[in-house]
């Protein structure tokens, strides 16, 4: 843990705008020993609309957990950005993205009657997965609320997302027999290490196995954005919004098959705050944009 002195340090240094990889402890720093190479998409991409009306931006690069956890603690610890004013732009943009490709919101009766089944996982990825279920009920939708874990273990953002929902009538229930309008996959996110198991395992495999389309939360749960690699099992998507920064591998065409159509939230990471990280990243700006569609060499938005 930091020490109040620790923490006040970095408040002030953010205070002067000098925050930057001295004022973050080593166990949040990017190991300078095992960098891996950031793949950008060509800038040349930065232009148009895909075939559901999202703007196509480029030259983003791919981040591995290792960096995302260095950022996480300098925009909560250092510039005083909570984490869930970040969830809340992130849940968002989710099912702005969920209505906007799969949920046709221009039907006369809006999202009533679409069926959306949520996967949650104990973390941040079922916090935010959660907290875009509700929205989703708020606006018409049926949401069905599908847990990785037993209630008692979720996180303590999850839990209090599935309270708002208790307050409404809405609890956990297993997986519906036939398939919904759609599955939004937060089981894991990018602290996954090694194979999923036991219940997670199970409901990556049902939704693999169902006919609904799948839309991921920053990365399929199953794929190790710190490796840059497949586990098993893993979720093949049929598109996944990115949060922050894709993720490691997500721009290789080797792993499109399980990506699906990549799209990038803008969840209010200030684009100067990656050059202050240990080892710095230059990202553009959203342009005005907070969600936007990455597409990658070869590939027709």
């Amino acid at each position: 843990r930091l020490s109040g002195l620790r923490l006040a340090a970095l408040r002030v240094s953010a205070m002067h705008d000098r925050v930057g990889f001295a004022g973050i402890p080593d166990r949040h720093r990017r190991r300078r020993d095992n960098p891996f190479v950031m793949t950008k998409i060509r800038p040349d991409m930065a232009a148009g609309f895909d075939s559901v009306g999202v703007p196509v931006m480029g030259g983003f690069p791919e981040a591995d957990s290792a960096l995302m956890v260095e950022i996480d603690f300098l925009m909560t610890e250092g510039l005083g950005i909570a984490l869930p004013l970040m969830k809340e732009n992130a849940g968002r943009a989710f099912a702005r993205l969920a209505v906007q490709r799969y949920l046709r919101p221009d039907r006369p009766e809006g999202l009533a009657g679409r069926r959306v089944a949520v996967l949650a996982g104990k973390g941040g990825n079922g916090d935010i997965a959660l907290l875009t279920a509700r929205r989703l009920a708020d606006w018409g939708a049926r949401v069905s609320l599908i847990l990785a874990v037993d209630p008692v273990r979720l996180g303590p953002g999850a839990a209090h997302e599935l309270s708002i929902h208790a307050a409404f009538g809405r609890g956990p229930v297993e997986p519906p027999a036939d398939a919904p309008d759609l599955i939004l996959d937060g089981i894991f996110g990018y602290s996954l290490r090694g194979d999923p198991r036991g219940r997670s395992a199970d409901l990556i495999a049902w939704a693999n196995a169902s006919k609904s389309p799948v839309l991921s939360l920053d990365l399929p749960s199953g794929f190790d954005a710190q490796e840059g690699l497949i586990r098993a099992p893993a979720i093949r998507a049929d598109a996944t919004l990115a949060l922050g920064l894709p993720k490691r591998g997500c721009l290789s065409q080797a792993f499109a098959h399980v990506i699906g159509a990549l799209y990038l939230a803008d969840i209010s990471i200030p684009p100067d705050a990656w050059s202050r990280l240990s080892l710095p990243v230059q990202v553009p700006g959203f342009g005005g944009q907070d969600l936007v569609r990455i597409v990658r060499t070869g590939e027709v938005a």
